[in-house]
């Protein structure tokens, strides 16, 4: 669920969209003052984890609105920073599920408020309760809000129609994902390949991809074909981008990435790699590593060594390929416009640049 800035950078783009979330916690801390400071507190953590990503999602919109003749780029950044709202509210819920308190090195609202609560001496117990509780209504918060930024992005009452639909339908997808991947956690077995390709399709592409893309197709005017065939693009995407985030995370840089490459294999995250993996004879070399809370720098390197050995990372990286190539396909089609191919090229490029 994470984004390494798939196009070069957009920074009146960017702006635009920072300003619309500026705006709008500006206007929440302003309505939560009568109601204490600490409730104003919240809101300030909640804006902190919405700032300084690389608005990956905001993108897709503004990718397929101006490519396809959009030109109130107001109403596109209301959109688009709907769907990064979208995207902290799945974070945060995200991280309560995971049980994690730190998000990219630093605490996120869980930590900021387990560790406030064990400053003021509550337990472990009650502080980790506190931090959880304080990310549930934060999320909750976020989430809410991000079909309200739809409803102030002043488009016609079709228009929003269509996009809150296409909101909800990629909100509805994730919580499918999200409810997939809490039964592979705790299943004895490690999933089939298609199964975890499905599982990150509905988590993470539909609302990165498909529906940001859609978005953006349905606020310019195009044709129905174009949207789905957008729709189409962002699956076949995401889940190429799925499938390098997964090698990222065990095999990327951290200083690139700003994600450890030990937190996948601590947690016994399944990924293709790791379901390719158990198919080989040196499975039975990594598998009691794999998810072990305490892995060692040297026993992720046997880890690495294997998934290298057995094929895994190379048969994670051909499908990457094959589902980016998949993607410029999409883009051959002879209804899409030449301005919107030249402008989603770039991301699938970098998909591809990125498992090189």
């Amino acid at each position: 669920m994470e984004g390494f800035g798939l196009l070069a950078p957009a920074e009146p783009r960017h702006a635009q969209v920072d300003a619309v979330l500026d705006r709008f916690f500006s206007l929440s801390r302003k309505r939560a003052v009568p109601l204490g400071p600490e409730y104003v507190a919240l809101w300030d953590a909640l804006e902190s984890n919405t700032s300084g990503g690389k608005r990956m999602r905001p993108r897709m919109v503004f990718a397929a609105y101006e490519a396809l003749g959009g030109r109130d780029l107001e109403a596109a950044a209301y959109v688009g920073a709907a769907f990064e709202l979208l995207h902290t509210a799945l974070i945060v819920h995200d991280d309560v599920i995971d049980h994690d308190f730190m998000r990219r090195g630093v605490a996120n609202i869980s930590g900021t408020y387990r560790d406030a609560a064990a400053a003021s001496g509550s337990s472990k117990e009650v502080a980790e309760h506190a931090g959880i509780s304080a990310a549930v209504i934060a999320g909750d918060l976020a989430l809410f809000n991000s079909y309200r930024l739809i409803d102030r992005s002043g488009v016609s009452d079709i228009v929003r129609s269509r996009l809150l639909k296409v909101m909800d339908d990629a909100l509805f997808a994730s919580a499918a994902g999200e409810l997939i991947d809490v039964d592979f956690s705790m299943a004895a077995d490690v999933p089939h390949v298609d199964d975890i390709l499905t599982m990150e399709r509905l988590k993470t592409a539909v609302y990165s991809f498909e529906g940001p893309l859609q978005a953006g197709a349905i606020l310019a005017g195009a044709s129905e074909q174009v949207i789905s065939t957008l729709g189409d693009f962002g699956r076949e995407i995401g889940i190429a981008y799925q499938l390098v985030d997964d090698l990222l995370g065990v095999f990327g840089k951290e200083a690139e990435t700003g994600k450890t490459t030990m937190g996948d294999l601590r947690e016994g995250k399944r990924t293709v790699m790791i379901s390719y993996a158990t198919s080989t004879a040196e499975w039975a070399t990594i598998c009691p590593l794999i998810g072990k809370p305490d892995l060692t720098d040297d026993e992720a390197h046997t880890v690495r060594a294997v998934l290298v050995a057995c094929g895994a990372k190379s048969f994670a990286e051909g499908l990457a390929r094959y589902y980016a190539n998949r993607a410029l396909a999409r883009l051959a089609e002879p209804h899409i416009p030449p301005a919107l191919r030249m402008e989603l090229h770039p991301v699938v490029d970098t998909v591809l640049g990125r498992v090189k």
